[in-house]
């Protein structure tokens, strides 16, 4: 076996396309958009590498010269951590553990050379809510940007020494058929009942304007300190620029008090149940495929991107107003098509969005494991610190 670091167009294909002979014969492999993968490795459409990141990627040839395995790294230049913390990911593999174990050096050799103590992975060389961590639970088809895994793969991680560093979960819920909690109810009708708050849906003409500024203020309060970095309105912008083609109104919610923006959550249509049919390709083909499907076929499941209420408004009821308000509005309607919805990305370190969930009478469906690797194996080793 031989590892080649990709320095030509013809095996930045073979990265790709070698995960695609890999899961052939896959059902719940649904291929992601070449553009996704392939832009993560390019400074013109991944702004880490204009902020000091680096990446290298590597394909894994056996002695027919057939690639067999694949593996990234990175240095990710706002990581914040106890140790200097590299990261791995988009590791594909047969099933050979000597093969995976070689991959696994090739990433950990370079991180260190980098100065790195220690690697995180499977993740992404970019935000956390893409193609990030490994499935090992619940092998139903991936949402849009998360990943898709043989079962196998969790063997290799932990038999060379990683550790599990959080888990995400998933949860599910039927949009219609299924009650709240008790308590969850009566936090809502003490909010709902105040006129001070308001919950609604972002009007069209508001996701361009208006919905970008609400966000901004909320996450910045709600998420930033937890994440490590605020955003900015043109940021926020960008990423419902971005929202434009797939969004649907009535699924970005905000509420408010006294008119001031003080929580949201962001569902979008599961466009996976689209883009299962474009094969990877946004040609003129795939995206009158796209459109074909999205019209006759619409999704109707919808996947939760990013939920939050700003600390002063926290632990008063308000995340269970707006749920509940939402639900009248739309859920609970027959002319409402969406019959699931899924909450991606809740972190085991984050409680109380886990109890949130909980009280949807939300089910855990998918997890995912984000491991961790020290160099020096004598180093205690240490999970992610829980959200208080």
């Amino acid at each position: 076996m031989k590892v080649l670091e990709i320095a030509s167009p013809a095996q930045e294909k073979e990265f790709i396309e070698m995960a695609v002979r890999l899961y052939k014969n896959e059902e719940n492999w649904i291929r992601p958009l070449d553009k996704d993968i392939e832009g993560i490795f390019h400074p013109e459409t991944n702004k880490l590498f204009r902020q000091g990141g680096k990446a290298k990627r590597w394909l894994l040839i056996n002695d027919k010269e057939e690639t067999i395995g694949r593996v990234a790294a990175f240095l990710h230049p706002k990581w914040k951590e106890k140790q200097p913390t590299g990261g791995m990911g988009f590791f594909e593999c047969i099933q050979d553990q000597k093969a995976a174990f070689l991959l696994f050096d090739t990433a950990k050799t370079w991180l260190q050379e980098q100065g790195m103590e220690a690697m995180d992975g499977p993740v992404n060389f970019g935000e956390r809510d893409k193609w990030w961590g490994l499935l090992v639970e619940g092998f139903s088809p991936p949402n849009y940007n998360m990943p898709w895994n043989f079962p196998y793969y969790q063997d290799f991680f932990e038999a060379y020494g990683f550790e599990i560093y959080f888990k995400q979960f998933t949860y599910m819920r039927p949009v219609k058929g299924v009650g709240f909690d008790e308590k969850m109810i009566e936090r809502a009708n003490k909010i709902l009942g105040n006129t001070d708050y308001v919950f609604r849906h972002m009007k069209k003409s508001e996701l361009s304007d208006k919905a970008p500024q609400y966000f901004m203020e909320v996450y910045n309060k709600a998420w930033a300190r937890h994440m490590g970095k605020s955003l900015t309105l043109k940021e926020t912008q960008l990423i419902f620029k971005q929202l434009k083609p797939i969004v649907d109104p009535r699924l970005v919610y905000f509420g408010f008090h006294k008119g001031e923006p003080i929580s949201f959550f962001i569902n979008i249509p599961e466009i996976n149940q689209i883009f299962k049919y474009v094969n990877g390709k946004l040609d003129w083909t795939g995206k009158i495929k796209f459109l074909w499907h999205k019209f006759f076929h619409p999704p109707n499941k919808m996947l939760g991107l990013v939920f939050g209420v700003i600390p002063d408004f926290q632990g008063k009821g308000v995340e269970s107003a707006m749920i509940m308000a939402y639900n009248e509005q739309f859920a609970r309607r027959e002319s409402f098509s969406y019959k699931t919805i899924e909450m991606n990305w809740i972190g085991d370190f984050n409680p109380k969005m886990m109890r949130v969930c909980e009280q949807l009478n939300a089910e855990i469906y998918k997890t995912h494991h984000t491991y961790r690797y020290l160099f020096d194996r004598t180093k205690p080793f240490e999970r992610h610190k829980v959200f208080e």
